[in-house]
């Protein structure tokens, strides 16, 4: 079992930017690949960036290429999503997960807000 637990969520202007963090806890968490989706009202989850559990290479979707980037601490349990020039369009719960299997995302959190304002 892995636990995640998503912070660093909240209200930004467009064009700012937010970092979220999300702290893995369990056995063997360091050895998961790990990832961010986000949902927005109305809509589907939809995949945002991934990470594989040695840091070595990252994914991203092509609506937030060059302007998010993920990353990873396997010393902290913790993987972080850099999000700069935030749009309006970003706006949705935020989501970790990890995966074992890469592509089958077993664990997820409780998800995070980010509102971006125009």
């Amino acid at each position: 079992q892995v636990q995640l637990v998503e912070s660093g969520g909240g209200l930004v202007q467009a064009g700012g930017s937010l970092r979220l963090s999300c702290l893995a806890s369990g056995r063997t968490s360091s050895n998961y690949h790990l990832g961010w989706f986000r949902q927005a009202p109305g809509k589907e989850r939809e995949f945002v960036a991934a990470i594989i559990w040695t840091g070595g290479s990252t994914y991203y979707a092509d609506s937030v290429k060059g302007r998010f980037t993920i990353s990873r601490d396997n010393a902290k349990n913790t993987v972080y999503l850099q999000m700069n020039s935030l749009k309006t369009e970003d706006t949705a719960v935020y989501y970790c997960a990890a995966s074992a299997v890469w592509g089958k995302w077993d664990y997820w959190g409780q998800g995070t807000q980010v509102t971006v304002s125009s």
